[in-house]
C-alpha cells in the first residue's frame, strides 16, 4: 500500500475526522417542562454497567433541566429525520416546544422522567452516574438503566456529524467477527 500524501489541516476542524458516534437526541424533563436537544459529543466510558459521556454546553436550554433532574434519555434518530436533527440542533426550548414544532412524538420513558423520542430507532434511558467532570468540563457521565432498540432496523443509517453542516450517514455494515480474538469482541 502506498503511504497516503498529507497536508497540513486546519486544527479547528479536527472534529471532522475524530468525532465520536452518531448525532443523538437528548430528551430532559424537570418541573414539568419537557426538551430535547441534538447532541454530537458523547462515548462509551464502560460497557458494564454500560457509561456514557456526555459534553453538554452550560448555554444550552437542556443544561440545568439535565443537571438538576439527573436525568436523560438518549434517543438515535437514522438518516430519515435529518431534518429534525438540524431543526432542533437550530432552535432553543426556551422559544418553543421542540416536539410539537418538529413532529416529533415524546412517549413515555420506564425508568426515568425524561420522554423517549418514538420515532428514533433506539432510546437509551439514563441516569447520572457521576457528577464530577460537569462544573469544569460540562461532561456528563451516565448510565444507561434501560434500552430500547427496533431490532427491525438491521443496519441503521445513524448520522454522524462532520461539522461546518455536514453529516456523513453510516449503515454499511463490515462483519470481521470470526477474526477477533473473543476477549476483544
Amino acid at each position: 500500500m502506498n503511504a497516503l500524501r498529507k497536508s497540513d489541516f486546519p486544527l479547528i476542524d479536527v472534529r471532522q475526522h475524530l468525532e465520536t458516534g452518531p448525532i443523538v437526541l437528548v430528551t430532559s424533563a424537570w418541573k414539568g417542562e419537557t426538551n430535547v436537544m441534538t447532541l454530537g459529543w458523547h462515548m462509551m466510558m464502560q460497557f458494564s454497567p454500560a457509561l456514557v459521556g456526555c459534553y453538554i454546553w452550560t448555554g444550552n436550554h437542556s443544561y440545568e433541566l439535565i443537571r438538576s433532574s439527573g436525568q436523560c434519555v438518549i434517543n438515535v434518530p437514522t438518516v430519515e429525520l435529518v431534518d429534525q436533527v438540524v431543526s432542533v440542533g437550530n432552535s432553543t426550548g426556551t422559544a418553543i416546544d421542540k416536539f410539537s414544532a418538529f413532529a416529533l412524538t415524546a412517549a413515555p420513558a420506564e425508568r426515568v422522567k425524561a420522554p423517549q423520542i418514538k420515532e428514533c430507532y433506539a432510546n437509551f434511558e439514563c441516569q447520572l452516574f457521576d457528577a464530577n467532570l460537569i462544573g469544569e468540563y460540562g461532561l456528563f457521565v451516565w448510565e444507561v438503566v434501560k434500552a430500547h432498540v427496533a431490532l427491525s432496523v438491521k443496519n441503521p443509517k445513524t448520522l454522524h456529524y462532520r461539522g461546518r453542516g455536514q453529516f456523513m450517514v453510516a449503515g454499511e455494515m463490515l462483519d470481521f467477527h470470526e477474526r477477533f480474538h473473543p476477549q476483544n469482541l
